[in-house]
């Protein structure tokens, strides 16, 4: 029985919990690299042959990280669902490189792609401008492709909502910035408007596995993405375990209407496990009830718009 795709899952009603992880970098040593990519590889197979998708993420935060397509398509082997499987592509390529990326991500048999502009504050520029204007050369070479992209809660919920249904967004879903428990306002004004407004296009909520209170690395992330650093400091100084933590936002959100979500920084050697442990801590065998926002439940075919308003726009 062939495993069902992304946009599938999530049109099927039922809560879609995906694992995002990150490729070695490329600065690494041939050891060490051969070693990071064998952790990762391993994940991959393991999540992926469990039912759970899997993103595959490329420059998200401006590092040089090595061709995640080129490896898995080596290592990967023919056992495992490419259709659990989804890679991110960035513009901090050249454009050339970036449409190469997208025919072999199709020729090798991956029916999706998350397509993101990347940090513009670190490494390479962007060969556009706007991550939508290289989804629309992208649709126009392969009308087929079914493409993500991205939204900010934290930002202007209406201006989100308005890059999210303008027709030239030229995607099927959508992935969000990284949201807490303890921002869950801004989140929840994001899922109200999208709900008033009637978008149906589903989103993936991004939630971050903090793995310890440390204050040094804390503030390093806060660099990348939005990190509430004092409750994060707060909670594990209590006791909590980071996948209660990670359980708590994943719970403040479906309480606020999300339905599906994407965990990022599991630890390779041990992302299913650590996964199965959050989704038992949210207690995610019982649907989330109460959407305000029809697209996080439903895959519709819907029309959609520019650029996202975040690091990756």
């Amino acid at each position: 029985m062939a495993a069902i795709d992304l946009l599938t899952a999530l049109g099927s009603g039922t809560p879609v919990f995906a694992a995002e992880l990150r490729p070695p970098r490329a600065e690494l040593t041939t050891s060490e690299g051969m070693n990071a990519w064998i952790d990762t590889y391993h994940a991959v197979r393991r999540l992926s042959r469990q039912g759970t998708f899997v993103f595959l993420t490329d420059s998200a935060i401006g590092a040089q990280e090595e061709d995640n397509l080129r490896h898995l398509v080596i290592n990967l082997g023919q056992d495992v669902p490419r259709a659990r499987i989804v890679p991110f592509l960035t513009a901090k390529h050249s454009l050339e490189y970036c449409l190469s990326y997208a025919e072999r991500a199709r020729q090798s048999g991956f029916p999706a792609l998350v397509v993101l502009g990347g940090d513009r504050t670190v490494g390479a520029p962007r060969s556009v401008e706007h991550a939508w204007q290289l989804r629309s050369m992208l649709r126009q070479r392969d009308p087929t492709i079914r493409l993500g992209g991205w939204a900010n809660p934290h930002a202007d919920p209406e201006r989100q909502v308005d890059y999210l249904i303008a027709p030239s967004f030229h995607a099927e879903f959508f992935l969000t910035q990284i949201v807490s428990h303890h921002q869950i306002a801004s989140a929840s004004r994001f899922i109200e408007t999208a709900g008033r407004r009637g978008l149906t296009l589903p989103g993936l909520f991004g939630v971050f596995f903090y793995r310890s209170g440390n204050l040094r690395t804390l503030e390093t992330l806060n660099s990348f993405l939005p990190v509430p650093i004092e409750g994060l400091v707060r909670e594990f100084a209590e006791g909590a375990a980071p996948e209660d933590i990670c359980a708590r936002t994943i719970r403040a959100l479906v309480k606020a209407g999300a339905r599906h979500f994407y965990i990022s920084n599991l630890p390779p050697s041990r992302a299913q496990t650590v996964l199965e442990t959050i989704i038992a801590k949210v207690g995610a065998d019982q649907a989330p009830v109460g959407s305000g926002f029809p697209g996080l439940g439903a895959a519709e075919d819907s029309r959609i718009g520019p650029p996202e308003g975040g690091p990756h726009t």
